[in-house]
């Protein structure tokens, strides 16, 4: 039976109110305007019979006299396994890239639970990037949850490009939010070679702000169906603060009582939800996620990285540039690292240990002290270390990121400056493996 009304209350922001019955959390409808348009809309509260929307175009246009005819499901994303490769859709599931509305698909609703732990696996396998700052020194693992801590000027875009184009996944879910429509066109044209296993969902910055809000469903819920069918789904999501500012701005519109900085009370819950979608399904596919996480004035006590350091395994902390060593963490890497090459844990401590020394010695250098010939070792090796496996454009596989790391050390230090263990040394150092060989 349809559900019809046509008295609004009540029109503030994206959200109307009106008296309904029978209506469920969370179900869509739409609002057909006097001028012949519709809108959609999602209930978003519930007191008694008074009813809250939000409306997903915003409420311009909107009057109390519209009709409002609830739909009897919740928000959908039509789901094809092969059609929706290559595609761009809006925040709500629309398609954005001139092309038709997908053909016999499926609806599946977005926003579901996450997945039973009882079907859950230990994370066991590492994902290669090419990246040696993730690859080699914070490994990132099959259905990981990590953040990109990151600042306004920072090109965490740029990563996210370039992780998606080089990630060992079957296919790759990117959610843009809140985006300057410049890095969506850059989105488009750096995944262009790799369309046939990306979808792209988009929110900009001139889009309604109740889309943004959407985009982490909508990229979720697609992941979910390829997981299930076996394949392992890497999900690159930006920009998650976008994503509780706009959370925000609606809490603010329905008049609920502010929390922490005026962000509703929820956040907390609200990005677990989202975060704990990724999962190592036995039996069948994996979905890992990579989130970017803006720190307004670098400041990571600010309430969106605060509560999502408490939801995610490590972070990786983009800074100046380069993915900093001493900020970034990944908590699941010695579950991999023991699996890869023998010399993998050794070689990324010593590196580690010895740019850290060479940190140091600049900090000292800068200050008027003077410095030995070892600290002038130091020096050189950490500028050669920056150029050749800090930075972001470097993209070797892990065999090649290992080698090239032995011979930076061989460069600049003897073995025993290395402090690396003599068995290791004598099976990896350049000069012994050419001996050998």
């Amino acid at each position: 039976m349809r559900k019809v009304y046509t008295q609004i209350d009540q029109i503030v922001g994206p959200v109307v109110t009106l008296r309904a019955r029978d209506v469920a959390y969370g179900e869509l409808a739409r609002i057909r305007q006097k001028d012949g348009n519709a809108t959609y809309a999602q209930v978003i509260k519930l007191r008694g019979e008074e009813v809250s929307l939000q409306v997903f175009a915003g409420s311009k246009g909107v009057s109390t006299g519209d009709e409002v005819e609830f739909l009897g499901h919740e928000v959908q994303l039509s789901f094809s396994e092969t059609d929706l490769l290559g595609r761009t859709f809006s925040g709500v599931g629309e398609p954005i890239d001139g092309r038709p509305a997908l053909q016999d698909a499926d609806p599946i609703e977005i926003g579901g639970p996450s997945f039973n732990p009882a079907m859950r696996i230990i994370p066991h396998q590492m994902i290669q990037t090419g990246i040696p700052m993730i690859d080699m020194f914070n490994t990132l693992v099959k259905s990981q949850k990590l953040p990109i801590f990151s600042v306004a000027g920072e090109p965490y875009n740029e990563l996210l490009a370039r992780i998606a184009l080089q990630a060992d996944a079957d296919v790759i879910v990117l959610g843009g939010m809140g985006l300057k429509y410049d890095d969506y066109l850059y989105f488009r044209d750096q995944l262009a070679p790799s369309k046939e296993r990306t979808i792209m969902f988009v929110h900009t910055a001139a889009d309604p702000v109740v889309e943004c809000m959407m985009v982490p469903d909508m990229a979720l819920a697609a992941a979910e169906k390829y997981a299930t069918a076996g394949k392992d789904v890497l999900v690159l999501l930006t920009d998650m603060t976008a994503f509780a500012d706009a959370m925000k701005e609606v809490a603010v519109a329905m008049e609920q009582i502010p929390a922490n900085r005026g962000y509703p009370g929820d956040l907390y819950s609200q990005l677990a939800s989202r975060y704990e979608k990724a999962v190592d399904i036995e039996g069948s596919g994996s979905i890992t996620l990579l989130a970017v996480t803006s720190m307004p004035g670098d400041d990571v006590t600010h309430p969106v990285p605060d509560n999502t350091g408490y939801i995610t395994e490590g972070q990786f902390y983009l800074k100046g540039g380069v993915i900093d060593p001493f900020g970034s963490l990944s908590r699941l890497k010695q579950l991999v690292n023991g699996k890869t090459r023998p010399d993998h844990a050794p070689l990324m401590n010593a590196m580690i240990r010895l740019y850290d020394a060479a940190r140091k010695v600049r900090q000292q250098q800068s200050m008027g002290f003077a410095i030995s010939a070892f600290d002038q070792r130091l020096l050189a090796y950490a500028d050669e270390f920056e150029r050749r496996m800090m930075d972001l454009k470097v993209n070797l596989p892990l065999e090649g990121q290992l080698d090239l790391g032995w011979e930076i050390l061989a460069n600049h230090f003897t073995e025993a400056q290395t402090t690396i263990p003599g068995k290791l040394l004598a099976t990896w150092w350049p000069a012994n493996r050419k001996a050998a060989a």
